[in-house]
């Protein structure tokens, strides 16, 4: 019997917004696809928001004149060593310039249409945010359903919003006297596929640009249903708009459509979907059907995963890291649960072009089993096994066996050119460890056969990629190298610590894999597990990587990831008096500003395995730029990063640790939060972490 009440704990902290907050759009998803909109409930002024109004799903991609325009045969490759035939990485554009910014725009995220309302002021003019005033506008968490109130030119307008829990669309309920009036009507605008910039954080927004680079048209059906079909270069998809009243008609303005005129009674109910070009869109249950499948369904979430209470404590700071971790789960389950590991802005707009970032997969993800709900992490999981024969291909192409894990990928799983992604390791183990907790959550041999492939071919690699230094006598990682902290130059770096402990890490667990489904161990991966080098550290503390003295003073900035090798991770090979020493290093020298909305919850967890509570909560909540949860829960970096999944994925995974423990930690209830009585944490259902 549940020990605490879900419901209430989930209600306190429904958003509830009463004015334009450009920072905070609301949405509402399903984890394969999302619907954001503004103060209206749907998309009427986006021009008030710093967010864009975006509608994405996991399936909607273009590539710019069609797909393979280019490969990654068409650019240049750098550090590979000649003499061993290893290596080889898409890094520099260098005289490639067309083919290696194609590879890295495409394909890239649609934004596959904006819906808002059609305010009309008296004299006919549109309305403008500043005509909408009494605005009170709720997130029902418990529901699903978005509700906006508002007064639009002094009459009252009513919107519920709401997305389906299995079906890429949503249903609308529109009242107001302004319908019956035909001053209330609907705007339906398709923008441009393609990017309008190289840099990743200038291709936020919807492209309007280029109306001659898509096609739309426009399909009565019968029963009030209109079908757009919208076509870019060889990729396209279908919008679905069904209308309990009224008519959609092409405006004047290209790809643009609206419904106008008196709507009788005042109530307008309508329900939009979108599929693909080979499927058509799928007809919604009604608002009525989709409304109580999104209860069904959000019910079940809260009352069936993990619940943690926080409330009732001392600490004035309880509250708010309570509606932290509430919003969490909400955002990361209409973000980070898709069947494509997802981009780090998740369903609301494109930041690095759209595409998923696997090094970030941990943060979105890895909290979904610690919360009971390994679901949402399997529904990502068979895509490893999809791209699974072009992660073998990458690996041997640079001279490894095994199957090497891209960094910044599309849907396809290719690797995109990169100054910095082709370099990264770190996303190398995360699939090991995704099945492993996975396994915990389902020790049957279903799960072993299900996953053996993804963990036994990413140990390969892995083992492969250890390099043996005669002169030491010692398995070293680089160089070429860059670590999770991006900042050193891959060809003078080596052996980064976090990097050394995942390692080490990963290897042990695929090695416990083999031996469970009776395949014998290869010799080499014990080999590298037992010679593998010590986490560098120089006067008592650890170094980003062994080449590095300079950490705490040159390289005081970014992620400070030698932290992640105890906190993370169990930390087999770190020294707990020295990664003690090197968290209060990093306490006094660290330019946090510098850092990401993942490395609070990081340091956190690491806090919190030394035994410091008051410490790890101090550094959840530590008041940063960057550490700002807003309105909406979103996790702000800066402009052109408004929303950062990787942050409420990393403050789930932290709080799971801190409250419910971790295998091999101390015993007793919530042992990473301060055992003083400030704090009364109430937990149930939390995994430990392994």
């Amino acid at each position: 019997m549940s020990i605490i009440d879900r419901k209430a704990l989930v209600g306190r902290h429904n958003p509830v917004i009463r004015e334009v907050v450009p920072l905070s759009p609301l949405s509402v998803g399903n984890g394969e696809f999302a619907f954001t909109a503004d103060l209206t409930g749907l998309q009427t002024f986006p021009e008030a928001y710093e967010v864009p109004l975006g509608t994405q799903s996991q399936w909607g991609w273009h590539s710019t004149g069609g797909r393979e325009v280019w490969t990654l045969d068409d650019v240049r490759l750098q550090y590979r060593d000649e003499a061993t035939g290893l290596g080889g990485y898409p890094v520099h554009a260098e005289d490639r310039e067309e083919a290696y910014h194609w590879l890295r725009q495409n394909p890239h995220r649609l934004q596959l249409g904006q819906l808002g309302l059609l305010l009309l002021q008296e004299n006919g003019g549109r309305m403008t945010p500043e005509d909408i005033t009494d605005a009170e506008q709720t997130l029902d968490l418990w529901t699903g359903v978005l509700t906006s109130r508002f007064r639009a030119d002094g009459v009252p307008v009513a919107v519920q919003t709401v997305c389906h829990p299995e079906l890429d669309g949503i249903g609308v309920t529109v009242e107001s006297p302004l319908l019956a009036e035909g001053r209330l009507g609907l705007s339906l605008r398709f923008p441009a596929p393609g990017v309008t910039s190289q840099a990743w954080d200038k291709t936020t927004g919807l492209h309007w640009g280029g109306p001659e680079e898509h096609r739309s048209e426009l399909e009565r059906l019968s029963g009030g249903s209109f079908l757009i079909r919208r076509t870019m270069d060889v990729d396209g998809y279908g919008a679905l708009l069904r209308l309990s009243e009224g008519e959609l008609a092409r405006e004047e303005e290209p790809h643009a459509y609206a419904v106008r005129g008196v709507i009788p009674g005042g109530r307008l109910e309508l329900t939009l979907s979108f599929a693909p070009q080979d499927r058509q869109p799928p007809e919604l249950a009604g608002v009525i059907g989709t409304l109580e499948a999104s209860r069904r369904h959000w019910e079940r979430f809260w009352q069936e995963g993990a619940a943690v209470e926080l409330a009732d404590s001392r600490d004035p700071r309880a509250l708010e890291l309570e509606r932290r971790i509430v919003l969490s789960q909400f955002l990361t389950a209409i973000h980070s649960a898709g069947s494509v590991p997802p981009q780090e802005t998740g369903l609301l707009y494109n930041s690095w072009f759209g595409k998923p970032h696997l090094e970030m997969h941990w943060w979105h993800a890895v909290h979904f089993p610690l919360w009971g709900r390994t679901e949402l992490l399997l529904r990502s999981m068979d895509w490893y096994r999809e791209i699974l024969p072009k992660a073998k291909a990458l690996a041997a192409s640079q001279g490894y066996t095994g199957a090497r894990w891209p960094k910044m990928v599309g849907p396809e799983g290719n690797q995109s050119p990169s100054p910095i992604a082709a370099l990264l390791i770190w996303q190398q183990p995360h699939p090991i460890v995704f099945a492993e907790l996975a396994y915990q959550a389902d020790p049957t041999a279903e799960t072993l056969e299900r996953f053996a492939d993804i963990v036994l071919e990413s140990a390969e690699f892995m083992a492969s990629f250890a390099a043996w230094d005669e002169a030491e006598g010692l398995y070293v990682l680089g160089p070429p190298v860059i670590p999770a902290q991006e900042n050193h130059k891959p060809a003078g770096c080596r052996n980064p610590a976090y990097e050394l402990e995942y390692w080490h890490h990963g290897l042990e667990t695929a090695i416990r894999w083999a031996e469970r489904i009776g395949r014998p161990v290869p010799d080499r991966w014990q080999r590298v597990c037992r010679h593998l080098a010590a986490l560098p550290e120089k006067d008592g503390v650890y170094l980003a990587h062994e080449r590095c003295p300079d950490t705490y003073t040159a390289f005081n900035t970014d992620h400070p990831s030698m932290l992640g090798a105890l906190g993370l991770l169990p930390g087999r090979l770190v020294k707990p008096d020295v990664m003690r020493a090197t968290l209060g290093r990093v306490l006094e020298s660290w330019r946090w500003e510098t850092s990401w909305g993942w490395d609070f919850p990081m340091a956190a967890m690491t806090a919190a395995r030394l035994g410091e509570g008051a410490l790890a909560v101090d550094l959840l909540l530590k008041e940063e730029v960057k550490n700002t949860y807003l309105p909406s829960g979103h996790n702000y970096q800066r402009p052109g990063l408004t929303a950062y999944l990787p942050g409420n994925g990393g403050l789930l995974a932290a709080v799971a640790l801190m409250a419910g423990g971790w295998q091999g930690g101390p015993e007793g209830h919530a042992p990473g939060f301060p055992q003083d009585g400030s704090w009364t944490v109430r937990a149930e259902g939390l995994n430990p972490w392994l």
